[in-house]
Formats: C-alpha cells, sequence, structure tokens
C-alpha cells in the first residue's frame, strides 16, 4: 500500500507560527503477541526491512520533524531508531509513557503539551489509538488519500497532517492530510 503520489499542499494552512505539522507514524511489523510480553515486543524481520524505508521516504519527501514523541515500548523504539538512520538531521526524541497504547485523546493531550513551540512533530505509536488520532483530525485534504486513510494505517505507515490551529486547538476535522504513506507489500 503505497502512495506515490506528491504531497498536498493545504490551501487554508498559511505559512504562520501558529500552523503546525504534525507526522503520524505506526510503528513496523512486530513478533506476535505470543512472543513476548506486549510493552517487550520486538520488530519482526519484516518491520526491521520496512522502518528504514519510511525513514528515506520521509527524507526524499522533505518531511523533517524538529521534535518526535515516541512510546517507549521496544518496538516503537526500535521503529524510531531504524527510521533516523535516514533522515539528514536527527531531531531530539521525548520516550513519554503516555504514548503507548493510549487513545486518542490522551495522544492528543501530550502533543499540545510537548509540542509547544514546535512547528513539526513526529508522533510514534500503536494502533488503534494513531489510526483514530489520524482519521479524527482529517476534515480535508485529497479524497483519494482520504479514503485509504479511513481503511487503516498499515504498519510503517506515515500520515502528515497540517495543523493550520497548532498544539493548542487540535480537534476533530482541523486537520488538513497533506501525505500517506505505506511501504508496498
Amino acid at each position: 500500500m503505497s502512495s506515490g503520489s506528491a504531497p498536498h499542499t493545504p490551501s487554508s494552512a498559511s505559512d504562520t507560527a501558529a500552523a503546525c505539522r504534525l507526522l503520524l507514524v505506526r510503528h513496523a511489523k512486530a513478533v506476535p503477541k505470543h512472543a513476548a510480553e506486549d510493552f517487550e515486543r520486538a520488530l519482526s524481520d519484516r518491520g526491521r526491512a520496512d522502518a528504514p524505508q519510511t525513514g528515506r521516504w520521509l527524507a526524499e519527501s522533505g518531511f523533517a520533524p524538529r521534535l518526535v514523541l515516541c512510546s517507549p515500548a521496544r518496538r516503537t523504539r526500535q521503529t524510531w531508531q531504524l527510521i533516523s538512520l535516514a533522515l539528514p538531521d536527527v531531531p531530539p526524541t521525548v520516550y513519554d509513557d503516555r504514548l503507548y497504547n493510549e487513545a486518542p485523546n490522551t495522544l492528543a493531550a501530550v502533543l499540545a503539551e510537548r509540542g509547544s513551540g514546535v512547528s513539526h512533530v513526529m508522533l510514534v505509536g500503536h494502533n488503534p489509538g494513531i489510526h483514530e488520532l489520524a482519521t479524527a483530525l482529517c476534515g480535508t485534504g485529497p479524497t483519494n488519500l482520504l479514503d485509504r486513510l479511513r481503511e487503516g494505517l498499515p504498519t510503517s505507515g506515515v500520515v502528515v497532517v497540517d495543523l493550520p490551529g497548532g498544539w493548542d486547538g487540535i480537534n476533530p476535522g482541523d486537520g488538513d492530510l497533506a501525505a500517506f504513506w505505506a511501504p508496498a507489500h
């Protein structure tokens, strides 16, 4: 499920200090749930191959986070570490316990708190929360990308959301879906 389309530039988002860009990344494919306690599940072979592809796509697309918020679970940490190898500049990273398997409202609260003063933030997290946050935020964007997003967020997938109102006003439907990408399988 790959998207070769160019990033969408929203007409409603001006280049003001209040506008923010959110990059939502679902962790790469992990080993099965029975293989380890959930928090300690590592990436599978496929996950270790897919995460660097995600990093290359981010670098080639010019989507450069200035801060990364990451769940402290093993699979999310490993995903971020592999993504970061492809980025020209690795931003500061915060591992926050509140990002581990939480609901969209908790994820949004962490973004509002931690993202203050930062225009481009990446959140590396888990389904279903990260997918639910993406679908709730994206009120506008290209129809084909919105349709794909509604179908799901694959492992190693990236959803890029422009938030004209910034982090303090993260509300359902306020975001513009700028890009959606996932490794082909």
